[in-house]
């Protein structure tokens, strides 16, 4: 009689040897040569063992390091429904898929539940280290007699519940790849670069959530989410969840217009620039299109001409005068209401920040100081604040209800998530936030502002300011948004069978039922 075959985990790959009689193995595995063994991506651990299992072929699994916890949460309350929806999509997705909520729609207290009712050694993976401490204090109230880490940030804990940045998960995949039954990918839209994903591949991790207010990417990269975590299981938006779980809103359109100088100078730069693209028959309405014009721009005095004035343009759109009023006379209507002011640019925030003096946070804060700042503001100490992009992602600042755009990129993501930062309702269940954007008329400010709101919100007309001059805004249309969800996992999942926690999986026939009490497939 033959040795049984073992299944075995090696450097971010798994090795199965001897070579069972299985139909479906060069489906999965490649022979290597070196070890003169087959080879199998760690990603595919979970169909390769459902496969197994399927076909009745007995093997030995040495390749699963996690195990089960213990998990009792002491943080409990009622979930909204939209977080019960998602929470039961999720598992009936064989707990392998991508939830997409709102900033403040509870992504955080979804992933608890998750956690919860998958009880074995977890990895939480986040892009920052304020968002590392942020997930640290919400599971250690939750699970206080579990052991919870951190990789990261000078952390490098080795616990059952394991909270890392992208950036060390990534460093350290081949030595985390068997460790977690589950990973929690929070901004899971970090995940598809050459860099992160490999966080997912030399993972053998069979139970995958991904978290995102916005998982679409501009190179379309997203597609990839299918098969590093799963299909997109359920999604809501900030207008759904008005006045159930996220506050009552209104996103509300200020056109301001350029001075005569700056009209005729913004004029001036825009044709350079125009006749440039003409020439070299670029279009800017596409990611292509822009890259090709930073190429190309590099090549020659006249490109380097066209690039210098359109960056001129932009500062003159960006940084109009008349934005500058309209923001005193908000800030001056809306006091003393916890108010957030976002730029585009560092320039612009310490303007207004000496103008007005208003505290700033940019990426040159320090961290102390930062903290220190955002604290002042959480208490009320501090009635307004100024920031470029660094409170776009993983900032709670629940009291905060006016937030005012200056300028922004077209990203629909920083759109989303600025937006979020003014949705949580705190202690005040009939809070009303307000969402004023500020763009300059005329100008590719009008078509950034279109990319970026794209049509997830209602919108009241815009309010102008001075009279409507005739000219006609030189941009190109903006690209469509790329959808999430196209293209097919090439991994074929298996499916999942039921049974009691540490039993065989052969003593128990498979179930479709979800309830309560949920029992599921145990790959150790």
């Amino acid at each position: 009689m033959g040795r049984k075959p073992a299944l075995k985990y090696q450097g971010g790959t798994l090795l199965l040897h001897p070579p069972p009689k299985w139909k479906r193995l060069l489906d999965f595995a490649t022979w290597d040569d070196r070890v003169e063994q087959y080879r199998i991506p760690a990603i595919a651990y979970r169909p390769v063992v459902e496969s197994l299992w399927a076909e009745k072929i007995d093997f030995i699994d040495e390749a699963a390091a996690f195990v089960p916890l213990e998990l009792q949460s002491k943080l409990e309350m009622p979930p909204y429904p939209h977080q019960e929806e998602a929470l039961l999509a999720w598992k009936q997705a064989n707990r392998r898929g991508v939830v997409v909520l709102p900033t403040a729609a509870g992504k955080t207290y979804l992933a608890q539940l998750a956690i919860e009712s998958t009880p074995r050694s977890t990895m939480v993976v986040v892009p920052t280290l304020d968002l590392m401490h942020q997930w640290y204090a919400h599971l250690v109230a939750a699970f206080p007699d579990a052991e919870v880490g951190l990789l990261g940030g000078g952390s490098r804990d080795k616990t059952q519940i394991l909270i890392a940045t992208y950036d060390s998960a990534a460093i350290n995949a081949e030595a985390l790849g068997n460790r977690y039954a589950a990973i929690v990918f929070d901004e899971c839209h970090h995940l598809p670069t050459d860099f992160y994903r490999i966080i997912a591949e030399c993972s053998i991790a069979p139970y995958r959530l991904g978290l995102s207010a916005t998982p679409e990417r501009s190179d379309g990269k997203h597609t990839e989410l299918n098969y590093l975590i799963g299909p997109e299981v359920y999604r809501k938006t900030a207008a759904e969840l008005a006045g159930a779980a996220l506050a009552h809103h209104d996103v509300i359109q200020i056109k301001v217009h350029l001075s005569e100088k700056e009209r005729q100078r913004y004029r001036e730069l825009i044709n350079l620039r125009n006749q440039f693209l003409r020439q070299s028959r670029i279009s800017l309405g596409s990611l292509e299109g822009w890259q090709k014009f930073v190429q190309l721009s590099a090549r020659s005095a006249v490109g380097r001409t066209a690039m210098l004035a359109h960056r001129e343009a932009k500062e003159i759109a960006l940084g109009t005068e008349g934005k500058i009023r309209v923001l005193a006379d908000l800030l001056v209507q809306h006091y003393p209401d916890q108010t957030l002011i976002f730029t585009a640019d560092n320039a612009t925030v310490y303007r207004i920040s000496q103008t007005f003096l208003i505290p700033a946070i940019t990426h040159q804060t320090p961290i102390k100081e930062r903290h220190q700042i955002l604290q002042k503001f959480r208490s009320g100490d501090y009635k307004t604040l100024i920031a470029s992009h660094v409170l776009n992602e993983g900032v709670d600042v629940p009291d905060a209800r006016i937030a005012i755009l200056l300028s922004g990129t077209g990203s629909p993501r920083e759109y989303i998530q600025r937006l979020g930062r003014v949705l949580r309702r705190g202690s005040d269940a009939d809070k009303q936030a307000i969402l004023y954007e500020v763009i300059a008329a005329d100008t590719t400010e009008e078509s950034t502002s279109s990319r970026r709101r794209g049509k997830q919100h209602p919108q009241k007309p815009p309010l102008s300011i001075a009279p409507e001059p005739s000219e006609i805004n030189p941009t190109a249309p903006p690209a469509p948004t790329p959808l999430y969800g196209v293209g097919k996992s090439p991994i074929k999942l298996a499916a999942e069978k039921a049974v009691e926690w540490g039993t065989s999986p052969a003593e128990n026939p498979p179930s479709n039922g979800i309830d309560d009490d949920e029992i599921y497939s145990e790959f150790k």
